[in-house]
């Protein structure tokens, strides 16, 4: 646990991306491997649950401290994290208990959120008296459910491949999937032979950088593959002994969400794995994101479901052929690959993603410029000789998307941060017009640089209106651009659309309160019916 507690101090006190890396390959160099392999577990966001509710940590916090409520209270609106205001609260620890940290997430973590609460208290109250400050700290991110520290799975794969001498590709790919965190798949994340790998496990995403500049910069046209870049779900849909596993980006098993593709793929050969992106799609035509969603979020799929919202693979990589790896080969000969293998099949359920043909940079401006009406959020440009990559890397995908809508609003209300930002007002919530009110439309966290949400944290403190638990009610004055890709109608919000993915393009400090827009255009900015592909 101290060993773990002190690599968290030094990756949360660093931003330089090889001294995260050199922390991280010391602590392996020294820990268990029944205790690193929770390290990475945690470190790649595979945080547990909160394990104890947060009004009981407050209470038992308050306590140990000596304390009245109301004066933690006040102490954690000033902090703004409940994890660091305990630790700062508790006195020091009493005792000197040397655990390893498998046995206090195995032992502990994993059996307090069964525990009834009066042994919750006491398993609490004991662990923070078995400990130092720093220790602490991490233990209450941990059982509050915030663990997060700054390091990406890029940089941890780094971390693993340093330390082990592996390459990073094959880690990232023995990285994926579902993996228990035990001792023995410890071990087997460093053998030197690859033929142990589960058989459902996914390759490492490659992912795009939105263009930087020009098009033209590119060079030649004629070398870029150009298609749609399609909103909906990345996915790999891998055939292998048999069976099909459908993964999504985020890691997740999603197979029994999308048994229409699942049938589809059982007519692939063994050893396929196919890159592509899952889409709500109906008459030939993209369906909303927010269609797609009612797939996601449901446990059981009803018939109605299935029907209201069909769903197809628009495949456009090809991963695996006749169970060898082909990665490496250039994006063209896998494209063809792809082809040769899914339209023969004639199932409209799976579909290779169509190219844009053009002749030059300008007729694929044309295509960019029209994406929006075609329900896609513009295009991709890939290299045809690149292979496919693990990661997020420059030079061989870009993705050009359109430019995003925007309306100018007010600052209504506001609440604390997370993080390093837990002393701030950071997460805003933003409004419009409709006749004499504001009606709250959008919520934005991101877009601001640190001095901007250091001025705008001073106005909020000196103009709060009300106080509703955590969200601050602000004198409305402040105007900002608010920038989001779509907008559609929405029942369960006031104004009545809902927009994806909001974010602060600007403060207008141009403009006063009167100058911000309506509702009515807001709701102009509503999509008519998608032409067909």
């Amino acid at each position: 646990m101290k060993l773990f507690a002190r690599l968290y101090s030094a990756l949360d006190e660093t931003t330089q991306t090889n001294a995260k890396v050199a922390a991280l390959v010391d602590y392996l160099k020294t820990a268990a491997p029944e205790d690193a392999i929770w390290t990475l577990s945690f470190l790649m966001g595979r945080k547990p649950r909160q394990a104890v509710s947060a009004p009981r940590l407050r209470k038992w916090a308050a306590e140990e401290a000596g304390i009245s409520g109301w004066l933690f209270d006040a102490s954690y609106d000033a902090v703004g994290d409940l994890a660091e205001t305990i630790t700062l609260l508790l006195p020091p620890g009493t005792a000197a208990e040397e655990r390893p940290l498998h046995t206090w997430i195995e032992q502990d973590l994993l059996t307090l959120r069964e525990l009834p609460e009066e042994l919750q208290h006491q398993q609490v109250i004991s662990a923070w008296r078995a400990m130092d400050r720093v220790q602490r700290f991490v233990w209450n991110k941990l059982i509050t459910g915030g663990f997060r520290v700054g390091v990406s799975q890029k940089l941890v794969t780094r971390a693993l491949a340093r330390f082990s001498g592996l390459p990073e590709a094959v880690l990232a790919h023995r990285l994926m999937g579902h993996w228990v965190p035990e001792p023995s798949f410890y071990s087997r994340l460093f053998s030197p032979e690859t033929g142990d790998a589960d058989i459902s496990r996914p390759y490492p995403f490659f992912l795009a950088y939105p263009l930087e500049g020009a098009p033209q910069d590119l060079g030649p046209v004629a070398e870029w593959q150009a298609e749609w870049k399609w909103d909906g779900i990345r996915a790999q849909v891998i055939r292998r002994r048999g069976q099909t596993f459908i993964w999504s980006r985020g890691e997740e098993l999603i197979t029994a969400k999308f048994p229409e593709i699942r049938a589809a793929a059982e007519a692939l050969p063994d050893g396929t794995a196919v890159d592509g992106e899952i889409l709500a799609w109906k008459d030939g035509q993209p369906l909303n994101f927010a269609e797609l969603q009612q797939r996601i979020g449901r446990k059981h799929l009803s018939s109605n479901v299935l029907q209201v919202v069909p769903v197809v693979l628009m495949a456009y990589d090809l991963l695996e052929w006749n169970g060898a790896d082909i990665r490496e080969q250039e994006l063209a000969w896998r494209v063809s690959r792809l082809e040769a293998a899914i339209l023969p099949l004639k199932d409209p359920r799976l579909q290779p993603s169509p190219k844009l043909r053009s002749t030059s940079w300008l007729e694929l401006l044309d295509f960019k410029e029209d994406a929006r009406r075609r329900g896609v959020e513009g295009l991709m440009l890939k290299r045809l000789t690149s292979p496919y990559r693990v990661g997020r890397r420059r030079g061989d995908w870009w993705k050009w998307k359109v430019n995003p809508l925007s309306v100018d609003a007010v600052l209504t209300y506001a609440q604390r941060g997370h993080g390093k930002r837990s002393g701030l007002f950071t997460d805003y919530t933003f409004s419009v017009w409709n006749g004499d009110r504001l009606v709250p439309f959008a919520k934005a966290y991101s877009g601001l640089t640190d001095p901007e949400i250091r001025e705008v944290d001073r106005f909020i403190r000196r103009n709060t209106l009300e106080r509703f638990g955590p969200v601050r009610a602000v004198k409305p004055e402040l105007v900002f651009e608010i920038a989001f890709e779509d907008i559609r109608l929405s029942s369960r919000h006031r104004s009545g659309v809902a927009v994806r993915f909001p974010r602060i393009a600007r403060r207008r400090t141009d403009k006063t309160i009167a100058d911000a827009d309506t509702l009515e255009t807001v709701k102009n900015l509503l999509p008519h019916t998608h032409e067909a592909i």
